[in-house]
């Protein structure tokens, strides 16, 4: 199979579950789903030869949903559900540091502001691992596809 069918060509979010965003949060899902589509790696397991894929994610009943689809986006491939009780402390702890972060680059020292950011990105790729566990067996990404999507699954947390 030629590899380039093995990636997402299109995404969106459940934006009815979203009350409001800050432009620090807009900025950073608008920069995820570009850079998501510009460069990927996502297969489904089992449905190899159905991408390229387009994507939705959302929150349903207290879990994430993967909603596959093929291309066309009209053919339905899988609907995984994840339970989101998994990444809620590390979604909480992640936007309790991203708020530290644009605080901090707004008036504290560099040395602050790049601590700040070690510790927000340790975050973030602990929420990546998190993530590639869970698709383990079910979806085959690499850690900055799965980075990407991670950013997507904290926006789908913004309740306002």
């Amino acid at each position: 199979m030629p590899a380039d069918r093995q990636h997402i060509v299109n995404i969106t979010l459940d934006e009815k579950s979203v009350i409001r965003r800050n432009a620090d949060i807009e900025h950073e899902r608008k920069v995820a789903v570009y850079d998501l589509l510009d460069m990927n790696h996502f297969v489904l397991v089992g449905h190899e030869d159905a991408g390229p894929y387009s994507l939705h994610l959302t929150i349903e009943d207290n879990r994430l949903v993967f909603d596959i689809r093929a291309e066309d986006d009209e053919t339905e491939l899988v609907r995984l559900p994840l339970p989101v009780i998994s990444f809620r402390k590390i979604i909480k702890d992640y936007f309790h540091i991203c708020e530290s972060y644009f605080t901090a680059i707004k008036n504290a020292s560099p040395s602050k502001i790049e601590a700040i950011d070690m510790g927000r990105r340790g975050l973030h790729n602990e929420g990546t691992e998190l993530l590639l566990e869970r698709l383990n067996g079910k979806i085959d990404t690499d850690f900055d596809t799965a980075r990407r999507l991670f950013t997507l699954i904290c926006v789908l947390h913004i309740r306002g």
